[in-house]
């Protein structure tokens, strides 16, 4: 695992009226501060890669449909410096994922159906001074595919 990503398994309580899960409280080990709360989509078959923060980290917890979340850690004097991590989150394993400053990330829809995904900063997004660097999906600078693998 990349060093300084956290991984809290969320439990949904179930009734016949619904459900109810929590995500993220002030008191979880993982919690660091608040900065906002804002949703993305991804249709089917989408990546959305890559970018990375100097400052903040990112929450991820995908609501609906499954995505491929992975990581890649930047950072030269991490213990994981150029790992890569892949994780498969939504429907089927619902968890939040903290990403620190540093690693790249990126996700792909690989359900039928487009996935939700709610992201919790610790900082709020700054237009005039966005803290967000990005590469394309396909980039030769980070050793990942986004082909699906079939064995």
């Amino acid at each position: 695992m990349i060093e300084g990503v956290w991984i809290k398994p969320l439990k949904p309580v179930c009734d016949e009226r619904g459900r109810l899960m929590e995500i993220l409280r002030v008191d979880d080990e993982g919690f660091v501060r608040f900065g906002q709360i804002y949703m993305t989509t991804a249709y089917p078959g989408v990546v959305k890669a890559w970018h990375y923060h100097k400052r903040q980290s990112d929450y991820f917890a995908c609501l609906r449909g499954m995505m491929k979340l992975v990581l890649f850690d930047a950072r030269k004097k991490s213990k994981t410096s150029r790992e890569v991590q892949e994780l498969f989150v939504g429907d089927h394993r619902p968890v939040l994922v903290r990403i620190p400053p540093g690693v790249y990330h990126g996700f792909k829809c690989i359900s039928a159906v487009e996935t939700i995904v709610i992201n919790i900063p610790d900082e709020p997004y700054r237009r005039g001074d966005p803290d967000e660097y990005r590469l394309p999906a396909h980039t030769k600078k980070i050793p990942y595919t986004w082909a699906r693998r079939d064995q």
